[in-house]
């Protein structure tokens, strides 16, 4: 996939193709997740044609959630995957930063008639949680959006007990030079489009074209896991490289 890198001060980090303040970042995050939450799931089913449904159910089959478990769901957003392992017994709680993203995903688990699942508005790189007090932590397509995420793997670590479970579900880069091809010209120029007709902001999903873009290859992301701690680190493609999901543990 195409990167847009650059080299940018010790105090700056990227927000799409731009390089801003590292004070700035969760607040510009903060503004594009406000605009889209009333349309997130929309939006979601829309622009992935639903195959965001099977990514997410990928990453729950490799969870295994079980009665008792202690899961800790980062950056959920509207909850899928809390909802989907609370319904295998798991003990979820959903952590986000935005609190409209939070509330919009409350009142979709109680339309669905879950009432299993908590939620928390905290910030990934500073979780109110204790040392070693969960089973398994998973952060679907968030860490993107994290300001510090060297500090947030750390702290999702920190709170896993030992031998606890840890799995990372982002967009990766797409192998196959055709297939990459189109995906770009997909996410360039269809998203944006779709974002400004079905949630009223181009703006929102063109950051998301970029922030992929952006994001740190399979090896590179593997290298930060195991810098933050984790052991027996790997990674398993979906959707011809579209998507990856890492995974480790805290031994």
């Amino acid at each position: 996939m195409f990167r847009a890198m650059s080299g940018r001060a010790d105090d700056s980090v990227d927000f799409g193709f731009r390089d801003v303040p590292r004070g700035d970042k969760a607040g510009l995050v903060r503004e594009v997740f406000d605009s889209v939450a009333p349309r997130y799931d929309l939006m979601n089913d829309l622009m992935s044609l639903g195959v965001h449904r099977l990514w997410k159910a990928a990453l729950v089959r490799a969870l295994r959630p079980r009665p008792g478990m202690a899961l800790l769901d980062v950056a959920g957003g509207t909850g899928d995957i809390a909802v989907a392992a609370a319904a295998e017994g798991a003990e979820a709680v959903v952590v986000d930063i935005n609190a409209d993203m939070a509330a919009a995903g409350r009142d979709r688990a109680l339309d669905r008639g879950c009432l299993d699942v908590g939620w928390a508005v905290a910030d990934a790189e500073a979780l109110p949680f204790p040392d070693m007090s969960q089973d398994a932590v998973t952060i679907a397509f968030g860490l993107r959006n994290v300001t510090g995420r060297e500090q947030a793997l750390a702290e999702m670590r920190r709170v896993l007990k030992p031998g606890g479970r840890f799995f990372c579900l982002e967009f990766s880069q797409v192998a196959a030079p055709t297939l990459r091809a189109v995906y770009e010209r997909y996410a360039f120029g269809v998203l944006p489009r779709l974002g400004a007709m079905v949630a009223g902001d181009a703006e929102a999903y063109r950051y998301l074209a970029e922030s992929i873009a952006r994001f740190p290859d399979r090896e590179a992301l593997a290298d930060l896991m195991g810098a933050a701690g984790f052991s027996r680190v790997r990674w398993s493609i979906l959707s011809g490289g579209v998507v990856a999901l890492h995974r480790g543990w805290r031994l």
